[in-house]
């Protein structure tokens, strides 16, 4: 019986330039992991995640796809949402939105629950309270390994739900700003934080995006049309950890940040 298993959490896998890192990445790292759980919520010409793109997500060697904000620029998960049986979006989404907010992995000697949420903080599509909807979850399962994605803005926000719920939690990772941020730690209570665990994507570009289109927008308020960056150097951002099976905390974790080629 497993003590312990190894986690890999990667941040937004943005376009295709996101999903040929991240499968370049598998290809030669996937049998070090007993779990892989990554952001997916851009990973369709970096708003949305369509069918298509959610089964080669799957079939590279991710476990479970976390949602955010992007959900809504892509019809297929209203469409097809019985397909999507390894993807989650933010719990506190309206109820009526398509997929779960958590998911139950029972493979292990103990459960773990990954769950999904969306800040309030300088972001609009919460309908209801992170902190109290996280509340409800662990009560569901008290005696599971939980991790979170928590897909906010504020760094404040991310540290303050981790604090808060921090004695329950395994690990809770931020993403939403394609930055890869420079503290990871274990917190109080010994959980696992990161303020964002950074970007799959094109190296040289604005967030993923190319920058010609960006620079356009930002310098002048003209409209110009986003585009995912597809040439260029791709990098993987993420997070490793080992969990303890008995006392369901993490041991060791490794950030991880590494740039392929073209």
């Amino acid at each position: 019986m497993l003590n312990n298993i190894s986690v890999l959490f990667l941040g937004d896998i943005v376009g295709i330039s996101g999903r040929k890192a991240v499968k370049k990445y598998l290809e030669r790292h996937r049998s070090e992991f007993d779990l892989v759980i990554a952001n997916g919520e851009n990973a369709t010409h970096g708003k949305g995640l369509s069918l298509s793109h959610y089964n080669e997500l799957i079939s590279s060697g991710i476990d479970v796809l976390t949602n955010g904000n992007h959900f809504f620029n892509c019809k297929d998960p209203f469409l097809y949402s019985e397909k999507y049986v390894k993807a989650i979006r933010p719990y506190n989404f309206d109820s009526s939105c398509p997929l779960k907010g958590y998911i139950v992995i029972d493979k292990f000697s103990s459960p773990i629950v990954i769950s999904n949420f969306i800040g309030r903080v300088f972001l609009t599509l919460a309908q209801s309270n992170p902190f109290t909807d996280l509340n409800k979850i662990i009560s569901l399962y008290p005696d599971a390994i939980h991790i979170v994605d928590f897909h906010a803005e504020a760094t404040g926000e991310k540290r303050a739900l981790a604090e808060y719920a921090s004695k329950d939690l395994c690990a809770l990772l931020g993403t939403h700003t394609h930055v890869q941020t420079n503290d990871a730690k274990i917190i109080s209570n010994g959980a696992l934080f990161m303020s964002d665990v950074g970007m799959n994507g094109a190296y040289d570009s604005i967030l993923g995006d190319s920058k010609e289109e960006c620079i356009k927008r930002t310098a002048t308020g003209l409209p110009a049309r986003f585009r995912v960056e597809e040439k260029g150097k791709k990098m993987v951002n993420g997070i490793s950890f080992v969990i303890s099976l008995v006392t369901k905390k993490v041991q060791s974790f490794e950030v991880i940040n590494e740039i392929f080629e073209e």
